[in-house]
């Protein structure tokens, strides 16, 4: 998918699935994400190893980028849930992020595009994200695209590894 701005000199965005190529860029957008929404150090190593294990194996997830002029400027990756009660697939955003020399750009609405569009493509009957509670930006984003809170909260619990 590519689209660009009508009568603009914006270069044109070309969204597609990340691949082993883009390990590097995925694993440092996903670092500078997690410092900038929620103060957390991640651990490089760690990252990379989980970004290309998703990349080598799509059942662990799929990370579409946007491109222009042959870089990446943005990302989100999808993973899957299966929900008995409505018996569908449900896509789940995570890993959104845009290079700050590229936001306020349309960058996440034309990904969100492309997702909607593929999840819509493949039978899915929702898309999910999280986001943290304070970033109010990135909700009024969410939400101009149709996205809304739900009446859930989410919990979890570290369990250690071997």
């Amino acid at each position: 998918q590519v689209l660009s701005g009508a009568m603009s000199s914006t270069p044109a965005v070309h969204i597609r699935r990340g691949s082993a190529a883009d390990a590097n860029v995925i694993t440092t957008f996903n670092i500078q994400m997690a410092l900038e929404t929620e103060l957390k150090k991640l651990d490089p190593y760690a990252v990379a190893a989980g970004v290309k294990a998703v990349l080598a194996d799509e059942n662990k997830g799929v990370y579409f980028v946007a491109e222009m002029e042959g870089r990446v400027v943005g990302q989100l990756m999808i993973t899957h849930e299966w929900s008995d009660w409505r018996n569908g697939d449900i896509w789940w955003i995570q890993s959104v992020y845009v290079h700050p020399d590229f936001r306020k750009q349309g960058i996440f609405k034309i990904l969100h595009a492309h997702t909607r569009d593929a999840a819509l493509k493949s039978g899915a009957i929702m898309l999910r994200l999280y986001v943290e509670k304070d970033n109010q930006r990135a909700q009024r984003v969410y939400r101009g695209l149709g996205l809304d809170t739900t009446h859930y909260l989410l919990m979890e619990q570290d369990l250690p590894r071997e």
